[in-house]
């Protein structure tokens, strides 16, 4: 799976952060930045939750083929 932010529709509200620290980050114009692309699998329930609680649904991921 890929990890994709709309940075357009990112209003840095940091929930994906909270939840999924080690694959987001907030950078210096408060818009979640993805820290590792293609996560391990272990962290899906992770980058799954936080697509869910994004507020502008601006998370989505992208599963490889």
């Amino acid at each position: 799976m890929r990890v994709v932010v709309d940075l357009g529709a990112c209003e840095g509200n940091a929930r994906c952060m909270d939840v999924a620290p080690e694959i987001f980050e907030l950078g210096d114009d408060d818009q979640a930045r993805v820290l590792i692309e293609r996560p391990p699998e272990e962290l899906r329930a992770k980058a799954e939750q936080a697509v869910r609680l994004c507020p502008r649904a601006a998370i989505s991921l992208v599963e490889d083929r």
